[in-house]
């Protein structure tokens, strides 16, 4: 009998642990989480959900699960295969019978649906026969000091609760509580091999710019795909126009690419995603700080096939030889996203300075971690300016790749039909700035460089790609009402776009729509006005002659406040009328308080029209949800 029970304790050794990421937050997570496993003696294994197969889900003991809500309540592109096989019918109550699971979610109780995912997420374990090791746990971006506030005791409390369930090997002990680890830094999980021979000058050329000018003929079009196509379209910049006059203190573009003969498509609703460029500069002053040969050759693999070092497809890196620049610039966020905890903790190990030294261990302590905060991601300081404030320390490029955060691709609606721009997509972006709390001003990373391109000074191309988007255009026939303020009406550019082309070729019904816009100043910010105002005349899908209507909201053009909620209560009776006439609602935006007040004018409206009480209302705008008739994409 002890001689089956014994592959069982080392069964029971592993730790899977999945994580579903949008910006990387999750992602970090979950390799905290294998960090520490390992210091509890444990075997984890972790692994972005997509890259699992998630029927093995009933063959594991122990399951961690680290999820990020994104927009209203959605999962990360990531988890959207995985969670849709969690809610086949076929899985029975007792699907998960033998395995043991804990949540951890990400969220911003900013947000309508705070933590929504994984508190879905948990309970559809639960039914499926899942057996809790503690409750779940929410991180909250709006706590002073991060999610990790939620973070630290939730863990505390799960390595616990895991001991209790797996005893600890003969021989070995535990970390005390308190001991974070920091006298110990394990192996990097990459292994970087130089080869500084390589210098070809055409290699170099071909390597060290990602933008070059390349063939387009075999991207990969990835619509439908989750992460980086292997090939993005390469796409030429037609048009960089401002819409906002230059006096407005927001810079707003209207941008125009040109696809070329890539055969890409898209529909309305879609999402246009492409890799930011870094400023030449910032990646320099890197290279430099970090004694890195921009000019050298290395390839990264995984160290003893760790997992965790696999990229975003599940895949380990392949070995192949990488300029060093090409390695920072493509895959290094130097100068836009903040670092986390982790870094200063690996940092401690290469200081020169003690005094550098000892306020690093400091930051990576629990009782560090308000300073840290207050020093870190509240000026949100990069981590070029990290590594400048600490002189002495010397990473090498192996935990550079660990510790710095990855550059992110970046999304946007995409604001044109394919009808109406055969070979073209069009963006609407808003540059961001903004200043910290100790008056340091910030630029966008993504906006700001896209801001810069001027398509008069020569070719330019961008990598892009496409995929589905969170609103999707129903057929002509059926009536709209579309909110969006400030830069939420760019699916709904091509949306009505789209309809105006369908129906100049008259060769189909198309409904009326109703576009509630909002926007500061009507002299200022009023984006996309000759569109609108074209499309509202004559016969046209936003025309009074037709049921349609466009109606904006200037904030700031009077003593009073008017926003897109108030337009709504104004027409009432025209939007009461599109929903009885099974019309779709559709709110774009941002997601602080204005899709909250906008559901709350539609409750309003349609309790004052149908007679009936506000909760009934209430009631009526869920089931519409639920229907696919109420669909929300907000973004902060």
């Amino acid at each position: 009998m002890e001689k089956k029970q014994q592959p069982e304790k080392n069964k029971n050794n592993k730790l899977v642990i999945l994580y579903a990421t949008q910006t990387g937050n999750a992602q970090d997570v979950a390799e905290r989480m294998g960090r520490e496993a390992r210091r509890h003696h444990l075997q984890p294994l972790v692994v972005s959900m997509h890259a699992y197969n998630p029927s093995s889900l009933p063959g594991e003991h122990y399951v961690l699960f680290v999820v990020s809500t994104t927009g209203q309540g959605d999962p990360p592109d990531s988890m959207r295969g995985f969670w849709k096989f969690l809610l086949r019918k076929s899985l029975g109550h007792q699907w998960l019978a033998g395995t043991q699971f804990a949540v951890f979610g990400l969220g911003d109780s900013g947000y309508q649906k705070y933590n929504v995912v994984a508190k879905k997420l948990d309970r559809r374990l639960l039914d499926l026969g899942g057996k809790p090791l503690l409750v779940k746990g929410l991180g909250d971006d709006q706590h002073p000091f991060g999610f990790e506030a939620g973070l630290d005791p939730w863990l505390a409390s799960l390595w616990l609760t895991l001991r209790e369930q797996i005893p600890l090997p003969v021989g070995l002990q535990d970390p005390t509580p308190g001991d974070t680890g920091l006298g110990f830094l394990p192996p990097p999980p990459v292994s970087i091999t130089e080869f500084y021979l390589l210098r070809a000058r055409a290699m170099v050329d071909a390597a060290s710019n990602p933008f070059a000018e390349v063939a387009t003929s075999d991207h990969n079009n990835n619509s439908l795909q989750h992460g980086a196509p292997s090939m993005p379209v390469f796409a030429q910049l037609l048009k960089n126009q401002r819409l906002t006059k230059d006096d407005h203190d927001q810079d707003v573009r209207h941008i125009e690419l040109d696809l070329g003969n890539s055969g890409a498509q898209y529909v309305p609703g879609d999402i246009l995603t492409l890799l930011p460029r870094q400023n030449p500069t910032s990646v320099e002053k890197f290279l430099k700080h970090c004694g890195l040969d921009p000019d050298a050759y290395v390839t990264v693999e995984a160290a003893d096939c760790d997992t965790s070092a696999a990229d975003e497809k599940g895949d380990v890196p392949k070995r192949q030889p990488i300029l060093v620049k090409t390695l920072v610039e493509a895959v290094m966020d130097v100068d836009s996203a903040s670092p986390r905890r982790y870094l200063f903790e690996v940092m401690s190990h290469f200081a020169g300075a003690e005094h550098e030294r000892e306020r690093l261990v400091y930051f990576a302590t629990p009782e560090g971690r308000d300073d840290l905060y207050r020093y870190n991601q509240r000026e949100r300081r990069t981590v070029l300016e990290v590594l400048n404030d600490f002189p002495s320390v010397q990473l090498p490029l192996e935990w550079l790749l660990q510790t710095v955060p990855r550059l992110q691709p970046r999304s946007f609606s995409i604001a044109s039909s394919q009808k109406a721009h055969p070979n073209e997509a069009h963006i609407t972006v808003a540059v961001v700035k903004w200043a910290t709390p100790f008056k340091r001003e910030r630029h966008g990373l993504c906006s700001s460089w896209l801001a810069s391109l001027n398509p008069n000074q020569g070719k330019i191309f961008v990598p892009i790609w496409f995929t589905s988007g969170a609103i999707k255009l129903p057929p002509p026939s059926v009536p709209l009402i579309l909110v969006g303020p400030g830069t939420g009406c760019a699916p709904f550019h091509a949306f009505v776009e789209e309809r105006v082309t369908i129906l100049s070729r008259g060769d189909t019904v198309v409904a009326p729509v109703l576009f509630f816009f909002g926007c500061r100043k009507q002299a200022k910010d009023f984006l996309y006005e000759e569109d609108w105002l074209a499309w509202s005349t004559g016969k046209n899908v936003l025309s009074n002659n037709v049921g349609g209507g466009f109606f904006a909201a200037f904030s700031r053009d009077q003593s009073e406040k008017v926003y897109v909620q108030h337009k709504i209560c104004e027409q009432g009776e025209n939007v009461w009328q599109i929903l009885q006439s099974g019309g779709a609602v559709y709110v774009a935006g941002s997601a602080t308080k204005m899709p909250s007040d906008v559901m709350s004018a539609f409750e309003r409206v349609i309790a004052k029209e149908a007679g009936w009480p506000i909760k009934t209302a209430s009631q009526y705008v869920k089931e519409l949800e639920q229907k696919g008739r109420y669909t929300v994409e907000a973004w902060s």
